[in-house]
């Protein structure tokens, strides 16, 4: 077996990424702390063509080294907002037609892995910060709560390693 070459992974241009059909996910940072998570989550959505990220309060954003420094360039293939407030920036996904899923540890989530039958077209996926997640105001506005089932000692998973696992298994039901 002989690991492919760049050349032969045959990857698009950043203008041409641009230019192609996108996934219709919306990931929505909120207040997360370390820019070297944003750039991780920059680089997952770009591997999966999300349509865009927003983000809000004190999450970094580009151009920032940190977030270059993980994100490898898809900071500049990935189209990404900023908004000061949180839940305003929801609210607004919300109004666009989006159904809002906070990726948070609640008494009221479902499990990721259970979601074959929701009918979803169009998603705005919301992580939240390293310490406090998703804003309560968010909790109160989102449509579903999923969580991430979990076996180990640990109570969380790093933000990254969360959205990459919600996006994918929201892109397989999406695509």
């Amino acid at each position: 077996m002989e690991k492919l070459s760049l050349e032969k992974l045959n990857r698009i241009s950043v203008e041409e990424f641009k230019q192609a059909e996108k996934t219709p996910i919306t990931v929505v940072l909120d207040n997360v702390r370390s820019a070297l998570n944003v750039g991780s989550v920059f680089r997952t959505c770009d591997a999966f063509r999300i349509e865009r990220i927003v983000l809000c309060g004190i999450t970094a954003t580009p151009p920032n080294n940190e977030i270059r420094k993980t994100a490898i360039g898809a900071e500049q293939s990935v189209e990404w907002s900023y908004a000061k407030d949180s839940i305003s920036a929801v609210n607004d996904l919300k109004s666009q037609g989006y159904t809002i899923i906070a990726v948070e540890q609640a008494d009221q989530s479902v499990m990721i892995d259970h979601l074959d039958s929701v009918q979803i077209t169009k998603a705005a996926l919301v992580f939240g910060n390293e310490v406090k997640g998703v804003d309560d105001g968010i909790m109160d506005i989102c449509d579903i709560c999923v969580e991430i089932p979990q076996f180990g000692t640990k109570h969380s998973l790093n933000v990254s390693v969360s959205a990459g696992i919600a996006i994918w298994e929201f892109f397989k039901t999406l695509k």
